[in-house]
């Protein structure tokens, strides 16, 4: 690695942390950082110290929010007897983007991993029992990760929460509309059939 200005190898090295973020990225970044103009560097660390001050969790559902409830919680018009369960805040833009979910979310901020000393102690599912034991809520959609980690956790949920009397469903997995059969695995084969509906 060419040996840079130890201001510049800070930057570097502060960047590379970023999740996704290897060496010769970081390095891009940098450099772009580093030829852009003044406002522009002060504009990027404004936001990011913003985001660290004026950010923190919506007391419903654990969202990010900029206000003690989320968008979605506020929202008078949102069905309060459906919860759709996600692991983070990143994964309600997939679901609100189809324009169909109308109800609440709730945030585990991660998943059940045993190999990472994460268990569902560790999750905020707590949080899900206290908002179910107000009652009103009829379904609980699972829509955690199609990963060992998210089936884990959707099993667990299922298991903890039908005992409730509330409604409990998994979000269907399978072959994505405009694939082709023969580049599809076997576990999302397997997954299309068994989430199969008539038509």
């Amino acid at each position: 690695m060419a040996d840079f200005a130890e201001p510049l190898a800070r930057l570097i090295a502060e960047v590379k942390r970023l999740p996704g973020v290897g060496q010769k990225s970081a390095q891009r970044i940098a450099f772009y950082i580093l030829r852009a103009r003044r406002e522009d560097a002060e504009r990027l660390a404004a936001a990011i110290i913003d985001v660290k001050d004026n950010l923190g969790l919506c007391i419903e559902c654990n969202n990010i929010s900029d206000a003690e409830l989320c968008p979605f919680c506020r929202n008078p018009h949102r069905d309060r007897t459906k919860i759709c369960i996600v692991e983070e805040p990143l994964n309600i833009l997939p679901i609100e983007t189809t324009r169909t979910f109308e109800g609440l979310y709730h945030v585990l901020h991660g998943s059940i991993s045993p190999l990472k000393g994460i268990g569902p102690e560790q999750l905020r599912i707590k949080e899900l029992l206290a908002r179910l034991g107000l009652g009103g809520v009829q379904e609980i959609i699972l829509a955690t990760n199609p990963t060992v980690e998210g089936e884990a956790t959707a099993v667990y949920l299922a298991r903890l929460l039908k005992p409730l009397g509330v409604k409990v469903t998994r979000i269907a997995m399978g072959i994505p509309v405009g694939s082709d059969l023969e580049f599809a695995d076997e576990v999302t084969m397997s997954k299309s059939l068994e989430n199969r509906r008539e038509m």
